[in-house]
């Protein structure tokens, strides 16, 4: 859904103006560098096959469970995943928007959204955005087992190519609708970045919020995406062309006063919404490293880790987490990878008398406990499944 963009600066040239300083971090680049140009070129196979994605066809109900049993593949759990059903003007077909969502280690109610649709109109879409799609699958696959400060939802929209309906739903009755507001800390939209068979395509397009209603954000946008073009020379090929945001998922978000940015190709394609928008006119090895970029700018927005000491710990513990901590009048649980949701918890002080003792059922991914009466101090919080025994401290102000 995109028309010709007006190009501004190269990469070079930001980084001197700007002055940021972000670092090479070896560790990032070892992640980047496990990017699959064999997954990228099956995945865009796939989703190609799948047929044309429009609202009320088997061919997007069959593209979202495609979409579902990959993230579960890569080890997200069904608590991870969640269905955004919707409808809109026109049909009475049930669309269905999916969101999976990793917790951050320090700021688990601040998130990092990176998104785009998996609809097509006018043939398969396999650029438009099948090219998004598997840039989002390489980087959630790669993410999955990594700790990151920030909390971070990868979300697959449909109603796209319709009139954003499905992130104009997410934004109205999930973001708006949680008390208090979700907390997003940026918003990654990718869409069409599959490239030009046959052309020379080097450079990727970073987009910033230009907008003027709201334009609160858009000197935060400018600096979020000046990161974004920093991230693409430090651990890609790819060159960087800066401009403006517009007619992709992340609009919703800018219109709600987000802050986003967004990856669009930079040589555009002309088969984007006809039958002829194949992986024969794309460049899947363009594709392959604008997944690269992906990958290093979420873990840069989210702050992952910055070595593998500590992943261990974060794996044997399931990615299980108490917060806050401290906490106050409530604690939460966060369930992290751990497939099991019938679990006891409890609180044992210091004199190891258990103060709390909960059994929960059906869990959720996000659990909260009441602390209502309960003393300051430090406590041991455990965790005990049927298989899984998990304990960390916490303190109670």
């Amino acid at each position: 859904m995109k028309k010709y963009l007006l190009l501004f600066s190269n990469i070079l040239l930001l980084s001197i103006i700007k002055g940021y300083s972000q670092e090479y971090i070896p560790y990032y680049a070892s992640i980047v560098d496990q990017c699959s140009q064999t997954n990228i070129t099956n995945n865009l196979t796939t989703y190609e096959s799948l047929g044309l994605k429009r609202r009320g066809t088997v061919a997007l109900d069959n593209t979202y469970n495609w979409l579902k049993s990959k993230y579960l593949s890569f080890g997200y759990t069904a608590n991870q995943i969640q269905e955004d059903d919707y409808t809109y003007a026109g049909s009475t077909a049930t669309c269905k928007n999916l969101i999976v969502t990793k917790v951050g280690t320090l700021y688990p109610n601040t998130y990092v959204i990176v998104c785009g649709h998996y609809d097509s109109i006018g043939g398969t879409g396999t650029n438009d955005n099948g090219s998004g799609l598997v840039s989002i699958l390489e980087t959630a696959r790669l993410l999955q087992n990594i700790p990151t400060e920030y909390s971070i939802k990868f979300i697959n929209f449909s109603g796209e190519e319709d009139g954003l309906y499905g992130s104009k739903h997410y934004v109205s009755a999930i973001v708006n609708g949680t008390t208090p507001k979700m907390d997003i800390r940026l918003v990654i939209n990718i869409d069409e970045v599959g490239g030009v068979a046959g052309l020379t395509n080097d450079t990727i397009t970073c987009e910033r919020d230009q907008n003027n209603s709201p334009s609160t954000n858009n000197a935060v946008s400018s600096d979020m995406t000046d990161q974004l073009i920093t991230c693409v020379g430090l651990y890609t090929p790819l060159n960087a062309e800066l401009s403006y945001a517009y007619a992709s998922d992340y609009m919703s978000f800018q219109s709600n006063n987000e802050i986003i940015t967004g990856l669009f190709e930079t040589n555009e394609t002309t088969h984007k919404h006809t039958n002829t928008d194949l992986l024969i006119y794309m460049d899947p090895v363009y594709n392959y490293n604008v997944a690269k970029v992906l990958i290093a700018a979420t873990m840069h927005f989210a702050v992952a880790a910055t070595s593998a000491l500590g992943n261990d710990q974060f794996q044997n513990d399931n990615q299980v987490s108490f917060f806050p901590s401290p906490a106050t009048n409530v604690l939460n649980i966060n369930l992290g990878s751990l497939s099991e949701t019938n679990y006891s918890f409890s609180l044992i002080d210091l004199q190891g008398k258990t103060v709390v003792n909960k059994q929960v059922e059906n869990a959720s991914l996000i659990e909260s406990i009441s602390l209502q009466g309960l003393s300051k101090g430090m406590y041991l919080a455990v965790l005990q499944t049927a298989t899984k025994r998990i304990t960390k401290k916490i303190i109670v102000e």
